[in-house]
């Protein structure tokens, strides 16, 4: 039988759903997920792959986030906690997961961005994603930090990529934890 794909809003999981979905990301990342990583994937939609008997395979999520950029604010659908159960990798459940994240921001937000770890940068490459050529900031509690660590990590959707400037660079919304 097929995995099966859910798409949910946060306030539509239950509290054993979002636990499960927690616990993947713990196991996908080795432990290397933080509290903060969690918090920053709630509270918008998330995708989740269930096999036959409802035990969760794979998990993403898209949340809004503002990023100022020649002068205006834009919507970002940005991509958060994806994983895939390290027994279901190289079947697809990556992309199953990111074609219905794409759907959601690529039909409501002005444009899709996320920050890609060395060993999933080749599944949004794939997809289509481009690495964003130009400068990464925040705006934080004391104005706007540049932020050279990020700069070679965030990718964007390709339709955004001819609507911004890379010139100008964009300068995200403040959050705790990684600020991408």
């Amino acid at each position: 039988m097929a995995p099966t794909l859910r798409t949910a809003h946060t306030a539509d999981l239950t509290p054993a759903e979002l636990a499960a979905a927690r616990d993947l990301m713990d196991a996908a990342f080795d432990g290397g997920f933080a509290d903060e990583d969690w918090e920053h994937a709630l509270g918008g939609i998330h995708a989740l792959v269930h096999d036959e008997t409802g035990r969760l395979l794979a998990h993403g999520s898209v949340v809004m986030r503002r990023a100022l950029h020649r002068g205006h604010w834009l919507r970002v659908g940005y991509v958060e906690a994806v994983g895939v159960r390290a027994d279901a990798r190289r079947r697809g459940l990556g992309g199953l997961v990111l074609g219905a994240l794409e759907r959601i921001v690529d039909g409501g937000y002005d444009f899709g961005a996320l920050s890609a770890s060395a060993d999933g940068a080749s599944l949004y490459l794939a997809r289509g994603w481009q690495l964003w050529p130009g400068r990464i900031s925040a705006l934080g509690p004391d104005g706007v930090v540049h932020l050279p660590g990020e700069e070679g990590d965030v990718f964007v959707r390709p339709a955004a990529v001819g609507s911004l400037d890379p010139s100008d660079g964009l300068v995200f919304d403040w959050r705790d934890g990684d600020v991408l």
